[in-house]
């Protein structure tokens, strides 16, 4: 099985204020980190070499993976300052996935923020058979105001990508791309430099048919924002019978937790009521308070935006 490049750099703005808090690969989904769930299911699928690329507070991935071998993967990482994009990460990540054991030139590329079972050697099956540079899995858009997609021709090609808001029939990205090292030639070294909006549409302007569609039914969960990062949580916990509370963590018998996730390090004080909330690292949760809906940390320096403080506590809005 070809290497595979997971993408966890980013700064995770749209999911403020949990990723001031951990990388957005780091958040728990109903136990295990989001990364870690990436690296099994690659790990499964047959995939020996990961390489994860790194610059948003990277302690929390390494941490949660090391060097993968509790995995079941050898995992290396690429580091970035600054962050360099969707098709900047990948050209500074080549050299390290050339020189894995007998690498070929393809290899996977893997978005660290999004959950998906498509059939990885039915997409690499597919980048074979279609001669591109580029391949991406894509279900249909059945949400196009809240996702852009893809537009594929008869032939599975993709001609063009489109925005969020259009209504023209598209196709769903979903976070795994079969791609060849030369696809990322042309991009500038230790600049940033994203792939849908830039190098992907140069690419098919050059040759038609070099970015290409595998087009699944797979499923598709999204952990952009901190109510998308809850709902798939919830949905993980009760698919899997998990539970969505952290280490050491403790509850007075009294507290009341509905719907809620809990990180490591929480404690929630006698009465205190939680609904529909996110509760990160080391919060303690006064007695006697009711939470709805918001997201909770422990506040250090200033507060994110639409936060607000209560008892050394930052409080957003999910």
């Amino acid at each position: 099985m070809i290497p595979a490049l997971v993408l966890t750099a980013g700064l995770a703005t749209r999911l403020r204020p949990l990723s001031l808090v951990r990388a957005k690969a780091a958040l728990p989904v109903a136990g295990p980190p989001l990364v870690q769930r990436i690296l099994r299911q690659l790990a499964a699928a047959g995939v020996e070499d990961a390489v994860l690329n790194l610059h948003h507070l990277p302690q929390s991935i390494t941490r949660e993976v090391g060097d993968g071998s509790d995995l079941g993967i050898h995992v290396r990482y690429s580091w970035e300052d600054p962050v360099l994009g969707s098709a900047g990460g990948p050209k500074r990540a080549v050299p390290l996935i050339r020189a894995l054991r007998g690498a070929p030139a393809t290899f996977l590329v893997v978005n660290g923020d999004t959950l998906t079972n498509a059939d990885l050697q039915s997409a690499i099956d597919a980048h074979r058979a279609s001669g591109a540079l580029v391949t991406m899995a894509v279900v249909p858009n059945t949400e196009p105001d809240k996702y852009g997609g893809a537009v594929v021709n008869e032939d599975g090609a993709i001609t063009r990508f489109v925005r969020r808001g259009s209504q023209e029939p598209s196709w769903h990205v979903i976070g795994i791309q079969v791609v060849e090292a030369d696809a990322f030639a042309s991009v500038p070294e230790h600049v940033p430099y994203e792939s849908v909006s830039t190098l992907y549409p140069a690419l098919i302007a050059a040759r038609r048919g070099s970015v290409h569609a595998f087009r699944c039914q797979a499923e598709f969960f999204d952990i952009g924002t901190p109510a998308d990062y809850l709902s798939t949580s919830l949905h993980f916990a009760s698919r899997e019978s998990a539970s969505t509370i952290g280490a050491r963590t403790t509850i007075h018998p009294t507290a009341r937790i509905e719907q809620s996730v809990l990180w490591d390090d929480v404690v929630i004080e006698e009465g205190a009521r939680l609904r529909e909330c996110v509760v990160t690292d080391g919060v303690r949760v006064p007695g006697d308070t009711s939470w709805h809906g918001v997201s909770l940390r422990v506040a250090r320096g200033d507060l994110g935006a639409g936060e607000k403080e209560y008892e050394g506590l930052a409080i957003a809005a999910l």
